[in-house]
């Protein structure tokens, strides 16, 4: 289990945050700082020069009220139903969670969440679709940041779960 960088919990923690979480931890990862805010994933993508498969998202869903982390590519629709069968719920159990809940869990604010640097570690899931790339681009802890990692680097430092999350219809999140 990788050490955490305690904070005030009524800062909001940032790239700095993570980046000192990124070296204490020795991470293969690199920030980069982006010249304009991206709030979607298509200028995230096209600001960096990759597809929008490549943009990671971080998502909190609650099970029981509890956190888990969820990652996949951005534009991929993330399949409850999946998340319930795994952890062994109802579907009705998966709420994604809200803007106050994301950052009580994570430390960082809706749209700057990265995958791992939290001040614990979350219980987390990986679209296994984000293993046909070799690098992805997610959140940086700041609406101007982008992190830069091998979904493989991801797995190691957050001991994710993978597996397929993805939706075949519309009617999931």
């Amino acid at each position: 289990m990788h050490s955490t960088i305690h904070h005030s919990p009524s800062e909001i923690l940032n790239t700095d945050d993570l980046k000192r979480y990124i070296d204490h931890n020795s991470i293969d990862a690199e920030l980069i700082q982006l010249p304009s805010p991206t709030p979607t994933v298509e200028m995230a993508a096209k600001v960096v020069g990759v597809s929008a498969d490549q943009i990671a998202k971080t998502l909190i869903f609650t099970i029981r009220d509890e956190p888990i982390a969820v990652i996949a590519s951005g534009l991929a629709q993330i399949d409850n139903r999946m998340i319930a069968k795994h952890c062994g719920v109802s579907r009705k159990r998966i709420k994604l969670a809200d803007a106050k809940i994301v950052l009580t869990a994570t430390g960082y604010s809706i749209g700057t969440v990265p995958p791992f640097g939290f001040d614990r570690q979350l219980p987390t899931l990986m679209d296994s679709a984000m293993l046909n790339m070799t690098e992805v681009y997610a959140g940086g802890g700041s609406i101007n940041y982008l992190l830069c990692v091998s979904p493989l680097e991801i797995i190691r430092v957050t001991s994710a779960e993978v597996l397929s999350l993805r939706s075949t219809n519309k009617e999931n999140t």
